[in-house]
């Protein structure tokens, strides 16, 4: 007859262990049900954190834009050395043509000295160190010797020159690329912060905006303040033309601007250059510390590092590009933190 044998109790401790864990389980699920979903940021917290980001992407634009700026005048001083390096070996060829030619001159009536022989197989600054040979040669001879050697030597130091530009250019290229991935980057994730709006908050922000570059068209009062000069207000009037035109980062015209580009292409117009970034605009004319002081085609300065410009328009207004999304129009000049004017 089978034996029936009570199954074994699990021991106390095994127990416990078990019951804690279950507890502990139910401990979770009750916490997890009740916990509150992630608060989504408000509307108004959005546009704050976008536009937070559109500063610093602007910010970036302007250092993108002394980079380009930067390489393009290194691409001039590199063309212009090359093309001087060029001429200069042109020279320098028929230099030694010539005295080839006097060389072979002598060779044919047999009177070609050892001391030229030596030249034409030769280093001439070598050749020419040693005072001996020079009384073997004819006046001219040394004095195309001594044209050959400085030739060379300014040779020389066009192409160290030249190659010293090119690490820059390569170093600037570099630079360039980063600051626009920086650019980018920024955009790319203020378009991602729009994108968790609701349809309606996208499309209230976007009527927001659109009143506001409505609102700031033509019909915008701006008083009777005289302009800083005949020059500036030529400028205004060519920027005044581009209202409604696209903010782009890098865009200096004519279709589409950023903030300096706009000021830029606008004195460009009126025949006046003045530098192509924010923070060299700065610099380029007289300063204005006083707002009661502006007139008419200032150049107006924003924020502590001087990363905005527009111009003055009259009656508290500027007229600039203000960020990505947005359009050439007139805005208050207190919506910023002014630095000062500039008078070109």
């Amino acid at each position: 007859m089978a034996s029936h044998r009570r199954p074994k109790q699990p021991s106390r401790t095994r127990v416990t262990v078990l019951t804690t864990a279950a507890a502990a389980a139910v401990a979770l699920s009750s916490q997890a049900a009740n916990a509150a979903p992630s608060e989504k940021p408000s509307k108004d917290e959005v546009k704050s954190k976008v536009d937070k980001l559109y500063e610093e992407a602007e910010q970036a634009t302007e250092k993108y834009n002394g980079a380009k700026e930067k390489q393009e005048k290194l691409q001039k001083e590199v063309s212009t050395i090359q093309d001087n390096v060029a001429r200069g070996q042109d020279e320098l060829n028929e230099l030694r043509d010539s005295i080839g030619l006097a060389a072979a001159a002598q060779y044919r009536t047999g009177s070609i000295d050892s001391s030229l022989q030596l030249f034409l197989s030769s280093n001439p600054d070598d050749y020419l160190d040693k005072a001996s040979t020079a009384d073997q040669l004819s006046a001219q001879q040394v004095e195309s010797l001594k044209k050959i050697q400085e030739k060379q030597r300014e040779l020389a130091q066009d192409r160290a020159e030249a190659s010293g530009k090119l690490k820059d250019l390569a170093s600037t290229r570099t630079e360039l690329g980063n600051k626009k991935k920086e650019v980018q980057a920024k955009l790319a994730e203020a378009q991602k912060l729009l994108n968790t709006l609701t349809a309606k908050e996208k499309a209230d922000l976007a009527a927001a905006d659109a009143r506001a570059s409505r609102d700031a068209g033509d019909r915008v009062d701006l008083g009777n303040t005289g302009p800083a000069s005949g020059r500036a207000m030529a400028a205004f009037q060519a920027a005044q033309s581009k209202i409604g035109s696209p903010y782009v980062y890098g865009a200096s015209g004519p279709s589409s601007f950023d903030c300096s580009g706009l000021t830029s292409w606008a004195f460009a117009q009126a025949g006046v250059s003045i530098p192509r970034i924010s923070q060299d605009q700065a610099n380029a004319g007289t300063r204005i510390y006083s707002q009661s002081d502006l007139k008419v085609g200032d150049l107006v300065i924003f924020y502590g590092d001087l990363h905005h410009v527009g111009f003055y328009a009259g009656n508290g207004q500027v007229l600039h590009a203000p960020r990505s999304g947005t359009v050439v129009r007139y805005e208050s000049i207190n919506n910023m933190p002014f630095q000062f004017g500039v008078r070109i």
